[in-house]
């Protein structure tokens, strides 16, 4: 079994956040890299990416991001540990809040093949599936009358590019495709 330190480090990757902001978009509670498995000796078994509660639906979901490239063996092997962990630690991830008893693990995968579905035992979506499903729940929303909030960056982001893929491309640039033009 690899340990915590083969893993990841305790910060958030962009992927991370975007999964992050789209759960809170939606009426999420979401925390991100939540340290669990305290050890007596100082340190963790290892963080789970992101876990989030929708209070009104009760749905309990538990998110691994990936940017890497492993073998899919190494991945196999990667990703049970985690969601183990998940299962273990989940209720330490929201201490004080009664949770529903199912719990939902999704794996978000940058490089993966369209015909792998499941890796270490959970569901997997592709990065790109991930952004379409944002981008097909934001295209409809206008940045002026239903702005994404601001304390959600990357997500409003994505919100403008599908406002932006309406209009027209045109010669009005930063960067001109040709800058003798005045």
């Amino acid at each position: 079994m690899l340990s915590y330190a083969d893993e990841a480090e305790f910060d958030v990757n962009h992927l991370e956040q975007l999964v992050s902001e789209w759960l809170q978009y939606n009426g999420y509670f979401v925390r991100v890299s939540v340290q669990v498995g305290a050890r007596a000796r100082g340190g963790f078994e290892g963080e789970l990416d992101v876990v989030a509660l929708n209070p009104v639906t009760q749905h309990l979901l538990h998110v691994e991001c990936s940017l890497d490239a492993l073998s899919a063996e190494k991945r196999e092997e990667r990703f049970v540990g985690k969601f183990e962990r998940g299962r273990k630690y989940i209720k330490d991830a929201f201490k004080g809040i009664e949770l529903p008893e199912v719990l939902e693990q999704v794996l978000v995968l940058q490089f993966a093949s369209g015909n792998v579905r499941s890796i270490g035992g959970v569901r997997l979506v592709t990065v790109r599936e991930f952004i379409r499903e944002m981008y097909e729940g934001l295209k409809g929303t206008s940045p002026s009358s239903k702005a994404v909030p601001s304390n959600l960056p990357l997500l409003r982001t994505i919100q403008l590019a599908a406002d932006a893929a309406r209009t027209a491309p045109s010669e009005h640039r930063i960067i001109r495709s040709n800058p003798d033009l005045n």
